[in-house]
């Protein structure tokens, strides 16, 4: 039954995703970017699901397991990070977007105030490619680990169903299609979330029974702080905040709000997008608290704690419909970022992107950027927490400060823009070498140090002057 109920709900998702085909331009820009063309509604759902990943489900509630109560700074700081940028940039961004030479997220950083830096963009797309293939790795690897527990198949064939369902509704519909699929993914993720919560609660005797069990784990398990001193304190939320920040340097979402069919909806799409952000992330950090009563054994995988703990409180019926959930998760995120290394391989490598409109090479692209994808899932031995909070900064670090900058209205030459990517990558490897990543998350210094480049720059241009 489990097993049945868990096809089901993909093959639905898959009918959805083929169903765009009725909306298709069959053109390249339609395939890459839906025409510019997605109400607020489904561009607000499509990148909260697309954020909230196989990092959310596996990852975040594995981290809760692991720390308490204490993970809700991650949350709090993450939200706070990303509403913040979101009013410093989005309105800017959608206007930057409106251009027809911007079909990618390459494409919208080289041309922002409409200049035409080919190496800038080339170099984004290269970057877009690289980080982002490691991205999908990780989803198809989440998604994996569930059907590995509930199911009992191989873990290679968790993520081969994944790719394929991806490739199906992805070569039909492109991005639409992922948008499309990635509404109803986030309903049916949010409903797994909450039965799966009550499930729990019934589970522990309660509320008050689970508050004591959890209690009981440890002192400070409940505690609303890390345990460790001020300084730590406020550097582990900073840490997250700038994760938060680091939304703007996330292609796969950026290109969601690209997508926006007009700037008087950014409000609306805003209400959406947040209101089901912090749904999500309080359901995960709930179910990984439930999770450590369930399971207290000191030798479990905390990742596996969501399918576990379907599983073990709820009937075969709906532990299917959760682990669909999960895998909507995995899903709706690797599209996304499938769909974005295609646009930067067509859009970003080429000297007169205008030429590359061939709808076959983008969905070719799709294909070959899968395969790697796959293949690196396979064969990786990272956990999905890691893989997907590396990518992550890394995009954010070399990203986000010049989406900012270019916000607030900023001109940023082609050279100094390039320093600014090379300086957030170098800087949040070192950090991350010099095993720094555990007092404040990386991405913090990598984006501090982009700026600081910008302003070094501007300052010695002018002494040129």
């Amino acid at each position: 039954m489990i097993e049945t109920s868990f096809l089901l709900s993909l093959l639905g998702f898959l009918a959805i995703g083929l169903a765009s085909v009725v909306k298709s331009r069959k053109n390249a820009e339609d395939y890459l970017v839906a025409g510019k063309a997605i109400p607020a509604w489904l561009a607000g759902l499509s990148a909260v699901a697309t954020n909230n990943s196989g990092f959310m489900f596996i990852g975040m509630i594995g981290l809760t397991y692991a720390t308490g109560l204490s993970s809700i700074w991650l949350m709090v700081g993450w939200i706070l990070g990303d509403l913040m940028v979101s009013l410093l940039t989005l309105r800017q961004l959608h206007a930057a977007s409106r251009s027809s030479k911007v079909n990618s997220y390459g494409g919208l950083l080289a041309h922002w105030n409409g200049d035409d830096n080919h190496i800038l963009r080339r170099l984004i797309g290269f970057l877009t490619v690289f980080f982002l293939t490691f991205y999908a790795a990780a989803q198809f690897k989440a998604g994996s680990k569930a059907t590995t527990v509930l199911l009992n198949w191989e873990p290679e064939s968790g993520v081969i169903i994944s790719a394929v369902i991806v490739l199906l509704y992805s070569a039909v519909g492109g991005l639409r299609a992922s948008i499309w699929t990635d509404a109803a993914q986030s309903l049916v993720m949010l409903f797994g979330m909450v039965i799966l919560i009550f499930g729990g609660l019934e589970l522990a005797g309660g509320w008050g029974s689970a508050m004591e069990k959890m209690s009981a784990v440890s002192g400070n398990y409940l505690g609303w702080f890390p345990d460790t001193d001020m300084l730590g304190i406020a550097l582990f939320i900073l840490g997250w905040l700038f994760g938060g920040i680091a939304v703007i340097g996330q292609p796969h979402i950026v290109i969601r709000f690209i997508s926006l069919d007009n700037e008087l909806h950014i409000n609306r799409m805003r209400f959406y997008y947040y209101s089901w952000f912090t749904l999500f992330y309080g359901a995960t950090i709930f179910v990984g608290l439930l999770s450590r009563i369930a399971f207290p054994e000191s030798d479990f995988d905390a990742e596996l704690a969501l399918p576990s703990l379907a599983q073990l409180v709820l009937p075969e019926i709906l532990v299917g419909l959760v682990l669909a959930a999960l895998f909507a998760a995995t899903l709706s995120t690797a599209d996304s970022l499938i769909l974005s290394c295609s646009a930067a391989v067509t859009r970003d490598f080429v000297q007169h992107p205008g030429k590359m409109h061939k709808l076959w090479v983008a969905k070719l692209t799709t294909a070959m950027v899968l395969i790697i994808a796959v293949f690196i899932a396979i064969t990786g031995t990272e956990s999905v927490f890691a893989l997907v909070l590396d990518a992550w900064g890394l995009l954010g670090s070399a990203f986000a400060p010049i989406v900012l900058l270019h916000a607030l209205g900023k001109r940023i030459s082609q050279p100094l823009a390039i320093a600014m990517v090379v300086s957030g990558i170098t800087v949040f490897l070192l950090w991350q070498q010099f095993g720094l990543g555990g007092t404040i998350y990386s991405v913090a210094p990598g984006i501090v140090s982009g700026v600081l480049v910008f302003l070094i720059g501007n300052l010695l241009l002018k002494k040129k002057i």
